[in-house]
């Protein structure tokens, strides 16, 4: 598309709406929002409409369906659920419907671009270091619909936050305008929605990499208690056998080696920074028996916690006590 340049409110020059422009990938450009708010849909059909803006719908809770013109003559609908988002393009018409006796609760940003001038990275920068990024500004698309694993929500949710501690007087916010957190946050919003679609495609040819990822940040985030192969698979919604396949050729290892390792890893990382004493950090670790976690470290460190945080320089704040001449 192309860059259609105008003066904003501010006096700035803005670009259109759309993600998919050359400028942004040669420009020191940044986001400008024009509206960011909740909203709780019941038994609902919306007009068909259109933004002169980039418009992100994330579905919080409930279902929905959103119907986008693709071209003059062809129509497309998504059933949305929850953990789900729709991305538009600026001026593709669209609208909500939520069938009746059903509701959907929703987060919506709408947001065009604006010369950069704060300290957030400008979105070419960002693309010029992140692969995932320029290629998802140079695929154009009228509508994307992605899943998200609760990544992509917290960050809306602390943006839209920070929008609303900056625009209380109602004006339309950007990066420069709103102080470098705004632009921060939009940064991550965009590489994690670029990294979605960029594993979204990766996925559709091969889901089962799809299924260990989902499978190793569960591993990440609940590896300091006892935790089961039919666990995990429950979590990621496959059978453990299938599972326990997948992850193996993925990873070359086991879901209990991997397990394993990384509660070793994070024993290390607890004995050599920190003051917990020796006897506790099994259980730190998602391990009951304390012999057993001796055994498990033995093994993969070739030495005991003792002699592992005996053999390492561990900062402390009491070697240090303040002088005359450090006040």
């Amino acid at each position: 598309m192309n860059a259609a340049y105008r003066k904003g409110e501010t006096g700035l020059p803005e670009l259109n709406g759309s993600l998919f422009q050359q400028a942004l990938l040669e420009g020191e450009y940044g986001p400008h929002f024009f509206a960011y708010y909740y909203k709780q849909w019941n038994s609902y059909t919306m007009a068909y409409h259109q933004h002169h803006s980039t418009e992100i719908m994330y579905l919080i809770s409930g279902s929905c369906i959103v119907d986008v013109w693709q071209d003059a003559n062809a129509e497309e609908r998504f059933r949305l659920k929850r953990g789900e988002l729709i991305m538009l393009d600026a001026n593709v018409p669209h609208r909500l419907i939520v069938e009746e006796g059903t509701s959907c609760r929703m987060l919506n940003v709408e947001f065009g671009f604006t010369a950069s001038t704060g300290a957030a990275p400008s979105i070419a920068r960002l693309a010029g270091e992140e692969e995932d990024l320029a290629a998802l500004l140079r695929m154009p698309f009228r509508s994307l619909v992605l899943p998200d694993p609760e990544e992509v929500f917290h960050v809306l949710k602390s943006l839209v936050l920070e929008l609303d501690r900056h625009g209380g007087d109602g004006e339309a916010r950007g990066a420069g305008q709103g102080g470098i957190m705004i632009g921060l946050l939009f940064a991550e919003l965009l590489l994690r929605l670029s990294r979605l679609r960029r594993e979204q495609l990766q996925t559709s040819q091969q889901p089962s990499q799809l299924y260990v990822r989902r499978a190793i940040e569960f591993l990440h985030q609940n590896y300091d208690r006892s935790i089961q192969v039919k666990e995990v698979a429950a979590e990621v919604s496959v059978h453990p056998g299938y599972l326990h396949r997948i992850f193996r050729a993925h990873t070359g290892r086991t879901l209990t080696d991997y397990l394993n390792m990384l509660r070793m890893e994070k024993a290390k990382m607890l004995l050599g920074q920190s003051e917990i004493p020796v006897a506790e950090i099994a259980d730190y670790v998602g391990i009951s028996s304390r012999q057993y976690f001796h055994l498990l470290f033995k093994k993969y460190t070739r030495c005991t916690p003792v002699e592992y945080r005996n053999s390492i320089e561990r900062f402390s704040w009491s070697d240090h006590q303040p002088t005359a001449t450090d006040r």
